[in-house]
């Protein structure tokens, strides 16, 4: 799929303030500072379509993107920083699983995962709550860069162990690398092969 059009919509403060149009919707979320906004930038090849900073926790609001005028591409804050509280959902703002949880645009999340580090709890904890609630997602490991070929293969061995302690088999899964644009035509196959099979839904 080749994207010839990206422009910013709006930013939502909470659920029922986003937009009502009926597309497929692609959500990206993750711990703050794992690159997320500039994999979405990257996607798009539009530099400062999502804002980058080096500021823990700077996306605060839902931020929607059209993509070619027919889907979204949507941008979620990070979970890293959220206020933690006795429940798996307190862990995460409102926002976050407010939007996960009860968003029908929703078709896939895409839970992105610094392939430099070793498996954090709070990434597997989150994805094994996607898991319960029944949440279609996948894996980005991104900046996979910044590392060996040989240490990347080591990480994600590690990561597959883990997710196989909870899960049946691993969810699908991308490598990516922002600079080098690594996944991304992957990325935007997938994406362009679940808009395909969803066709007519949201009409």
């Amino acid at each position: 799929m080749e994207i010839k059009q990206a422009e910013f919509i709006m930013s939502a403060p909470e659920l029922k303030q986003c937009p009502e149009e009926r597309v497929t919707e692609y959500a990206f979320i993750g711990r703050s500072n794992v690159g997320k906004s500039s994999l979405i930038n990257m996607m798009v090849r539009k530099k400062n379509l999502a804002k980058t900073s080096s500021t823990p926790g700077k996306t605060q609001l839902i931020n929607f993107f059209k993509i070619n005028d027919s889907w979204m591409l949507v941008d979620l804050p990070g979970y890293g920083y959220a206020k933690v509280a006795k429940s798996m959902k307190g862990k995460f703002h409102k926002i976050i699983t407010d939007y996960v949880s009860r968003r029908e645009n929703l078709v896939n999340l895409f839970v992105l995962i610094d392939s430099r580090h070793q498996p954090q709890k709070i990434d597997l904890d989150f994805m094994e709550w996607l898991g319960e609630e029944g949440i279609p997602f996948s894996i980005v490991f991104t900046k996979v860069d910044k590392i060996s070929s040989t240490v990347l293969n080591k990480n994600l061995n590690h990561y597959k162990k883990e997710m196989l302690k909870v899960w049946e088999e691993m969810p699908k899964n991308f490598i990516s690398s922002s600079t080098s644009e690594i996944g991304r035509a992957e990325l935007l196959s997938y994406i362009g092969s679940v808009n395909t099979s969803l066709e007519g839904k949201f009409k």
